[in-house]
């Protein structure tokens, strides 16, 4: 059983900076896809990026291209979200998830973190 914990979410003005941390306990981090996945309020859930297990190349949804970084540490069980030019629009609470069954967008995810609030004010 995987547990994974979210932190560095905030409050930060439209332009700004956040950089995201999910924390895996576990011996098997390295054998999992992981992913960030986002809610705003009143909107389903919505796939931000992937990183596959070597941690070779990141995924990425058209609205987060160019701005957002997905990278992880097989050494320290963790993956991040350095989330620049942040807008409004990205207010959400964010998710990581881990996947044994493939990874990318439409993978399975079978763990779930509790999620970490993300502000932007314009």
């Amino acid at each position: 059983q995987m547990q994974l914990v979210e932190s560095g979410g905030g409050l930060v003005q439209a332009g700004g900076s956040l950089r995201l941390s999910c924390a895996a306990s576990g011996p098997t981090f390295k054998s999992y896809a992981m992913g960030w996945f986002r809610q705003a309020p009143g909107k389903e859930r919505e796939f931000v990026a992937a990183i596959p297990r070597d941690g070779s190349i990141g995924v990425y949804a058209d609205s987060v291209k160019g701005r957002f970084t997905i990278s992880r540490d097989n050494t320290k069980n963790t993956v991040d979200l350095q989330m620049n030019s942040l807008k409004p629009e990205d207010t959400a609470v964010y998710y990581c998830a881990a996947s044994t069954r493939g990874w990318g967008r439409n993978a399975a995810y079978d763990y779930w973190g509790q999620g970490t609030q993300v502000t932007v004010s314009s």
